[in-house]
């Protein structure tokens, strides 16, 4: 399974919401936002290398911390060494070796937003309660859907008491998992950890969980109708 974590809207939390999916399907976390990597590097070869031609993509995964990563360099001059036609072959290699995949897609429109939805069999999407945000959602949603990137569920991101679920189901058509906006998410991303290892039985744990369980059966769904 190759599964593309998209947003319209940078600032959103995408890559928070990689990193949760991929500890939940045990997968590997490639950061594809090229220009603006936000999961943690350390050292060794990077996707940036692997779309250069300088390393190959299986040994610029990292196996050693609490979800496996395929991390993007931080460099403009690495971004602009790459070719990104590349990335969709890298992807495939490292689902090969290791059965699920989720990438971090880039925000916005352009082309490198493209390629990890040309490549995905699925896609999430991360929105939040805010008007602009929900239109930048709908633009991703179409550019999915041009792709073959099925839409599988929604998370909508950073919300309180009363999140707008159901309207933002309507609008984007797909399962809708409104994740709380909690102190606990941000603190494990900075420690590259899913919330659910330090906060087992959390709120936002479960809401994970639940929003793992709709993408697994829209995946399923979606792979017994081709």
């Amino acid at each position: 399974m190759i599964l593309a974590v998209a947003g319209g809207k940078g600032g959103v939390g995408k890559s928070t919401v990689a990193l949760e999916l991929g500890a939940q399907f045990d997968a590997v976390v490639v950061d594809a936002d090229l220009a603006m990597a936000d999961l943690a590097a350390g050292r060794g070869p990077d996707l940036h290398d692997v779309l250069a031609g300088r390393a190959d993509p299986l040994e610029a995964v990292r196996e050693d911390g609490p979800v496996r990563l395929l991390p993007c360099g931080r460099t403009l001059a690495g971004a602009r060494a790459g070719d990104v036609t590349r990335l969709a072959a890298t992807v495939e290699a490292v689902e090969d070796a290791y059965d699920s995949v989720v990438v971090d897609c880039p925000a916005g429109m352009a082309a490198d937003a493209g390629m990890p939805l040309l490549a995905a069999e699925a896609a999430v999407l991360v929105t939040a309660p805010r008007e602009f945000a929900l239109a930048d959602a709908l633009r991703t949603r179409a550019l999915a859907r041009e792709l073959d990137a099925g839409l599988a569920a929604v998370a909508l991101n950073r919300t309180g008491g009363n999140p707008p679920t159901e309207q933002v189901r309507r609008a984007l058509g797909a399962p809708v998992v409104a994740i709380p906006d909690d102190e606990r998410v941000e603190r494990a991303r900075r420690h590259g950890s899913p919330v659910a290892e330090l906060a087992p039985g959390s709120r936002p744990a479960e809401r994970f969980g639940e929003l793992a369980e709709e993408t697994r059966r829209a995946v399923e769904s979606r792979s017994s109708v081709r």
